[in-house]
């Protein structure tokens, strides 16, 4: 039996995410991971706050894309 590279490293679970404010309708990359809130960076309105693994994404905001 081959083991491939897939076998042999784990794959990391966190991942990078498009997010829309629906506010202001900017659109920004952010880390699915966050330790700190995360702001818009046109508005200055929270998207993501940290909860301990995943950030919750704010009602304000809404996911577009998972990046690979």
């Amino acid at each position: 039996m081959m083991l491939t590279k897939k076998d042999v490293v784990e794959q990391p679970k966190s991942k990078f995410l498009r997010v829309k404010c629906l506010d202001c309708e900017n659109e920004q990359i952010i880390f699915d991971h966050a330790t700190t809130e995360v702001k818009c960076l046109k508005c200055g309105k929270v998207l993501a706050k940290p909860a301990g693994g995943k950030a919750i994404l704010e009602p304000i905001a809404r996911e577009i894309e998972v990046l690979p």
